[in-house]
């Protein structure tokens, strides 16, 4: 089949680019790179499944050719992007979810949308199951990301509703894996980052609230599964370990050897105190669930970032011997 996928330099898009030309599909991958990173699909560029087009996804696109799926992952999704650029997050959310479902309905193509487990918002409800409606606050500095990814569901049901647009909505809980970026200030990268600087973990509020990391490779197989599927309305997809925050921490330090400390912060504003999916819903329409342990998808991580410094340190030196 022949995929579109926005957003498809980013952290899980270009994983699921890698899936589907491995799965012998044929991907367009589309990325406006405001933060995606060019060198997470690089290494597909030259395969003559892969066709790469730096586009915003908030100006419409007309494609030649058939298309059989449109996965829509472009997103500001860390916190340290879109409280950077709120605006754009919003946008994304709103003419970008529009730009891509008409595509889809163009093509008569299927649809997935990438929403999050942040539609919860700061949940009441915990577990958090599909049928939760969320808490939410619509003027938080959160909710340019909450509220788009809401508006896009609403968005979604509505071209399957009045269009008969063939959708799925996927409701991503944290997800971690290498290709992050280290400064996009989530907790997985963060950790990471400061303990490989030798820097205080920073651990905000007293580090009890949860959270429930799937590995890259699970999610992936789980979006796949789940744009196969005909289910129309969310379905959370995630792992239902929860580790508090400060647990976390503690398992990245004892990964290290330089006995990094652990510095406190106030808590940030409307950051959600539980989370954890209920994914009896996945279990039983997809038949999935996470695969990969926390301590081993850690690992691979962790390994992937000192690849990467060491690689950086080797460049900064030959630039230092250069000059």
């Amino acid at each position: 089949m022949r995929y579109v996928i926005s957003g498809a330099a980013g952290f899980i898009g270009a994983h699921l680019c890698d899936c589907l030309i491995d799965q012998g599909h044929e991907v367009v991958a589309l990325d406006n790179l405001i933060t995606g990173d060019f060198e997470n699909i690089a290494h597909l560029l030259g395969r003559s499944s892969f066709q790469y087009l730096e586009h915003d996804v908030c100006k419409p696109l007309q494609l030649a050719g058939p298309i059989d799926r449109v996965l829509h992952l472009a997103s500001l999704a860390s916190p340290f992007d879109y409280l950077k650029h709120p605006i754009e997050t919003l946008e994304s959310g709103s003419t970008g979810t529009r730009n891509m479902l008409e595509l889809a309905r163009q093509h008569n193509a299927k649809f997935l949308l990438s929403s999050t487990s942040e539609c919860y918002g700061d949940p009441l409800e915990h577990p958090q199951a599909e049928t939760y409606w969320g808490n939410v606050n619509p003027v938080g500095l959160r909710s340019c990301y909450d509220e788009s990814k809401r508006y896009a569901e609403a968005l979604t049901m509505a071209y399957h509703r009045v269009h008969g647009v063939r959708t799925n909505i996927a409701r991503i809980f944290n997800t971690y894996g290498p290709r992050m970026a280290l400064n996009d200030g989530r907790v997985v990268p963060a950790f990471i980052d400061q303990a490989l600087r030798g820097a205080p973990l920073t651990v905000f509020g007293d580090g009890s609230q949860t959270r429930s990391f799937c590995y890259i490779s699970d999610l992936v197989n789980g979006l796949v599964l789940l744009s196969e599927s005909d289910e129309r309305y969310p379905v959370n997809l995630g792992n239902p370990a929860e580790i508090t925050i400060l647990e976390f921490a503690n398992r990245i330090r004892a990964r290290f050897e330089n006995n990094v400390e652990i510095e406190f912060k106030p808590l940030p504003s409307d950051d959600p105190k539980l989370r954890r999916p209920d994914i009896s819903k996945a279990r039983r329409i997809l038949g999935w669930e996470p695969k990969v342990p926390l301590e081993e998808g850690l690992t691979l991580t962790i390994d992937y970032f000192k690849t990467k410094a060491e690689q950086s340190t080797r460049v900064d030196r030959q630039r230092t011997t250069l000059a």
